[in-house]
């Protein structure tokens, strides 16, 4: 599974502004319910509930909240680049600058698991995580993110 086939530019926030946690999530339930033409405030509280379990921030100044959504038809994902880094409660406490949402079908079980793994696999890149810290357009952020699989061996 490639990255480019759970995300489009349209997806990509180049620089988001956010005070907190819960503003960046409610930016990020904004720009998936523009993609999917589901309800912000349900994308909202299920990321809300997900966070209630554990914070999502995987640390090194990058979060993954995810959940599944009723009446979604196919994996989406929205990454959004922070302007200024905020708290997380991320597992290393650092603040967060970069946000991948995942959002899945409520039947997706594997595929949800898969695609979580995908990200993270890619986010574990330290040179990735720079690229994506020092893009700062949509088209850029993009093709960072898109970049075939092979190169973010492990």
């Amino acid at each position: 599974m490639n990255l480019g086939d759970l995300i489009t530019p349209e997806g990509v926030i180049a620089s988001l502004k956010a005070r907190n946690k819960k503003q960046a999530l409610q930016e990020l339930s904004k720009k998936a319910a523009e993609l999917t033409k589901l309800d912000a405030r349900q994308i909202f509280e299920t990321l809300l509930q997900r966070e209630r379990l554990g914070s999502t921030g995987v640390g090194r100044g990058i979060a993954i909240p995810h959940g599944r959504i009723e009446g979604l038809s196919q994996i989406v994902s929205v990454f959004a680049r922070l302007e200024e880094p905020i708290p997380f409660d991320a597992l290393d406490d650092e603040p967060v600058g970069l946000l991948f949402l995942l959002l899945a079908p409520e039947q997706a079980g594997a595929d949800h698991l898969k695609a979580l793994a995908r990200i993270s696999r890619l986010l574990r890149d330290p040179q990735t995580i720079e690229n994506l810290k020092a893009s700062r357009d949509r088209a850029s952020l993009y093709a960072v993110l898109t970049e075939p699989a092979t190169s973010h061996a492990a």
